[in-house]
């Protein structure tokens, strides 16, 4: 019987994804047990400063990968929003489960949705992508930065420091508070961030007997899905310094990818939308075609150049 050592942030939203994964794969390997390995990362350190200041969602899991690489764990469910488009040397995604909503979701405090919000309105969240397109939606908003776990997030709005918050939808459904969602918010407007919703299953790429238990609980469609996305993002080496988003949905063999890019000062923004068969040479063409339109010089900050 193997145990299989499953490294996890401690957040209470990483935990219910940890274990959910853990309940497929008990489905797949029924004579495995399974033991939390509980990583602080410093992304979880930084409560007080954007992301696109001191690094990226990168931060969220190069502890995790650490951990796996040393085999002081086998295996880490990870939010694939949060996985850079660089793994790792020696590991890999050998899993990505069926996804959950993609969408971000407005929770107000007075139960009103986005257009009923009063002009000056304070509304919260972490992400340039959000920020820039609640800015693009609704200019006379007042837009502020909002980090720490959900329940934090909740709290401050509850507290009055908010008129409004935007969050994941589908963190709020892993935590069961789906009922705490004022209005879910459209993807060709808010297009999601790259791999929203979905969840990525981290291992070494020589463990080949895992490997072929997480092929068990792999969704192909979503995997698809974000693999456009992912190859959108590789193609333009994005991070958290520039707003931008991605998003495929499978439609028979056919994909549709709805792409955003925006300038972070805030003096522009292209939407691409292209349909394929090819998830990764989708991904790269719409990038491609956001390059021709000028996206390369938004993209400086994220590049170092």
């Amino acid at each position: 019987m193997r145990t299989l050592r499953v490294a996890t942030r401690r957040s209470a939203l990483a935990l219910t994804q940890t274990k959910h994964v853990i309940s497929l794969l008990k489905q797949v390997v029924q004579d495995a047990e399974f033991d939390l390995v509980p990583i602080r990362t410093r992304g979880d350190e930084i409560v007080d400063r954007a992301l696109a200041e001191v690094g990226g969602k990168g931060l969220f899991v190069g502890e995790i990968e650490d951990a796996i690489a040393r085999a002081d764990a086998d295996l880490a469910v990870h939010s694939l929003k949060d996985v850079p488009f660089a793994l790792r040397d020696g590991l890999v995604i050998g899993a990505v489960p069926r996804r959950e909503d993609p969408r971000d979701a407005l929770i107000s405090r007075t139960g009103g949705g986005l257009a009923s919000l009063p002009p000056g309105a304070r509304v919260g969240t972490s992400s340039l992508r959000r920020q820039a397109a609640l800015r693009r939606v609704r200019p006379d908003l007042q837009v502020e930065a909002l980090r720490g776990n959900v329940d934090t997030r909740l709290g401050r709005l509850d507290e009055g420091r908010f008129d409004a918050i935007v969050l994941a939808a589908s963190g709020l459904h892993r935590l069961g508070l789906a009922h705490r969602i004022t209005e879910y918010l459209p993807t060709d407007s808010f297009v999601p961030a790259v791999g929203q919703g979905a969840l990525a299953v981290e291992c070494r790429a020589d463990d080949a007997e895992l490997l072929r238990h997480l092929r068990a609980i792999d969704d192909p469609e979503t995997a698809r899905s974000v693999e456009a996305e992912r190859a959108f993002l590789a193609r333009l080496e994005g991070g958290c310094q520039v707003p931008m988003g991605a998003y495929a949905e499978a439609f028979g063999r056919e994909l549709r990818l709805v792409a955003f890019v925006a300038d972070p000062a805030g003096q522009g923004h292209l939407q691409v939308e292209r349909t394929g068969t090819d998830p990764r040479a989708l991904g790269t063409e719409v990038a491609e075609e956001m390059l021709r339109q000028g996206a390369a010089a938004w993209l400086k900050p994220s590049r170092g150049d």
